[in-house]
């Protein structure tokens, strides 16, 4: 099998070369708005029985590169595969979301957990689908690996669950910022050792999710979040192009560029023209269309997406500022991935 990609826009693009076009994909492309993914999950016991069985986990993964022909494929997890390979075991309660039965309370309770390179051995399942994926792909398109950010994974840790404050985990950086300095290296090395293997098993690209940084201000983001990010940027950037997206984190956007990633994921809340001016016009960057746009017209979206387009200008990787919803309609999704394939820099070029 060849190595060499047939559409590498995306590679081309995350590695700050001028592409024709932004290459676009979505952040949970692989889900509920497929109707095949719906069929798979309705015959299965659960989401997690999809994440730890490699062939379904690539079947899903494929989905959206055959249904919509988007320019990179994301391999279908779980950014809570890492708690529970640390020990940490987690349920998903249907309706509700991640639940985990035992949390982090105190020192006894991250002196227990296990970390680094042990941990991340229970995480074979997950790179035998990378592998399996980068097979069955047959070089279509770059896969992309991903993990949750050390911050976001603490948060889970402790509080058990989501929250609309996380009020616990916040507490114990308050009260005990040693003690959540331990947990947040712990987590990093873990998630360090795990996105290696993503790689060795054939990852093109690593993107870190800070799903919570947006709980932050920025000078706690810059103590428990932006040291971790940075961490692991710098162990994977050497290896493939890593894309830290930190939801939320606006305040901080010049100290996570300066890092060692390669692509700035925008949430839909950050202006791009202010974004731009605080990164640069030659960083790249990836988003940031609102997820709820998808629900308007066909016109409206694509006037919508190219304005984006025309606003974010070269070194852009088209997405969502977040993960599409569930029940988005899949031929507007259809819509707005068509309407960023079809758009050429050289004509709005042309016409300046």
């Amino acid at each position: 099998m060849s190595d060499i990609l047939k559409n590498d826009l995306f590679l081309r693009a995350a590695n700050g070369e001028v592409t024709e076009r932004p290459p676009v994909w979505l952040m949970r492309q692989a889900g509920r708005i497929l109707p095949q993914y719906r069929a798979l999950r309705a015959k299965l016991s659960g989401f997690k029985e999809l994440v730890e069985t490699p062939e379904l986990a690539c079947e899903v993964t494929i989905q959206p590169i055959d249904e919509l022909e988007v320019d990179a494929a994301i391999i279908f997890s779980d950014i809570l595969v890492i708690p529970e390979s640390m020990g940490l075991p987690y349920e998903m309660i249907p309706g509700k979301g991640p639940f985990f039965p035992d949390t982090v309370k105190n020192a006894a309770d991250i002196a227990k957990l296990v970390e680094g390179q042990p941990a991340a051995d229970e995480l074979q399942y997950v790179y035998d689908a990378v592998k399996l994926t980068k097979q069955e792909l047959n070089n279509r398109v770059p896969l992309i690996g991903f993990a949750g950010a050390p911050f976001t994974i603490f948060c889970y840790m402790i509080e058990g669950s989501g929250s609309k404050t996380f009020s616990k985990a916040k507490k114990l950086m308050y009260q005990e910022p040693v003690l959540a300095h331990q947990l947040l290296e712990k987590i990093t090395n873990t998630t360090i050792a795990y996105l290696k293997g993503k790689v060795r098993a054939g990852a093109d690209l690593i993107q870190l999710f800070d799903s919570w940084a947006g709980v932050l201000n920025n000078n706690t983001f810059r103590t428990f979040s932006l040291p971790y990010l940075q961490k692991i940027a710098t162990a994977l950037s050497a290896e493939v192009p890593v894309t830290l997206f930190a939801k939320g984190a606006w305040h901080s956007l010049p100290e996570i560029a300066a890092s060692d990633c390669n692509v700035v994921g925008l949430d839909w809340t950050t202006d791009v023209k202010w974004a731009r001016q605080q990164v640069g016009a030659k960083q790249v960057v990836q988003g940031n269309l609102d997820p709820c746009a998808l629900y308007s017209d066909a016109d409206s979206l694509k006037a919508t997406t190219i304005q984006m387009l025309k606003d974010f200008g070269p070194h852009h990787i088209c997405n969502l500022g977040h993960g599409v919803y569930p029940d988005t309609p899949l031929d507007n999704v259809k819509v707005f991935v068509d309407t960023v394939k079809a758009f050429k820099y050289d004509d709005i070029a042309a016409t300046i």
